[in-house]
Order: structure tokens, then sequence, then C-alpha cells
């Protein structure tokens, strides 16, 4: 059972998912830094200088009242709040990585397609029924068409 185990962890799938997950979240942090310190406060300055991570929806007062001047001091007087500026945030990280990744798979599928693309020189298409036909052949092993 031991020896199952081994072959099963060390197998190629297995440590290329670990190392996927590893860079994945190494570039999530990346991702987020992004976000978080060059995106967000050009856009907080477009719009007069607010800062979207202290977006927040006061749900219940904490032991000091309200108004809090930020969300962390909302929620050091233990206030219940709705942080949804944090969301916002975390939607536009999501978008930047996604985006990020579709232009990642497009380019390794157009890479790939280029491998792929290479035609076989001792194949061509018969031009009357399409299958492919040896360049050698005088007639279509398909149709029986006669080849030029």
């Amino acid at each position: 059972m031991l020896k199952e185990f081994k072959d099963f962890a060390v197998r190629g799938n297995v440590v290329d998912m670990a190392v996927g997950i590893i860079i994945g979240a190494a570039f999530t942090t990346i991702i987020n830094t992004l976000v978080n310190e060059v995106v967000m406060p050009p856009i907080g300055v477009l719009l007069g200088g607010v800062d979207f991570s202290d977006f927040y929806l006061l749900l219940k007062e904490g032991s000091k009242a309200a108004p809090y001047e930020s969300l962390a001091a909302a929620k050091s007087a233990g206030a219940v709040t709705l942080s949804y500026g944090i969301f916002v945030n975390a939607c536009i990280s999501f978008l930047i990585v996604t985006f990020v990744m579709f232009l990642s798979v497009k380019g390794i599928n157009r890479l790939r397609a280029k491998e792929d693309a290479a035609p076989d020189p001792a194949v061509r298409e018969c031009p009357f029924c399409c299958s492919p036909v040896s360049v050698k052949a005088k007639r279509c092993p398909m149709c029986t068409s006669e080849l030029k």
C-alpha cells in the first residue's frame, strides 16, 4: 500500500498539479498587490480620492457611536459592517486574473496550433472526396477518382 501511495504521489500529474497550485498562489499575491496598490489608487483619485477598501455599510454600531473614519475604525469599535469595498477589489482582482489566464491559454493554444498544423508531406487531399491520399497515388482509394 505504501508503494502504491509513493507511485501516486510522484506520478507526473500530481507533481505538475502541486507546482501549478504553488505558482497560482504566488500569482494571486502579485495580482492582489497590483490591484490594491497600482490599479485602485488611480481609480480612487479619478473618483475624488476614494479608497474602495473603505467602502462599507454599517449594520450595527459598535461600542463607539458612528460615524467611523474608516472600515478599520468601525471594526476596532466592534461594529458589524458589510464590507462591499473589499468585494469590489476582489472582483477587480478576479477579472485581472481571468484576463491574464485567458491571454496565457490563448497564446499556448496558438503555439500548439502551429505545431499541430504541420501537414504531412506524404499525404494530400483528394479534390473530389476530400479524403487523405498518398502523394504517390494515381487514384483515390475512397472514391476511385483519377488524380493528377
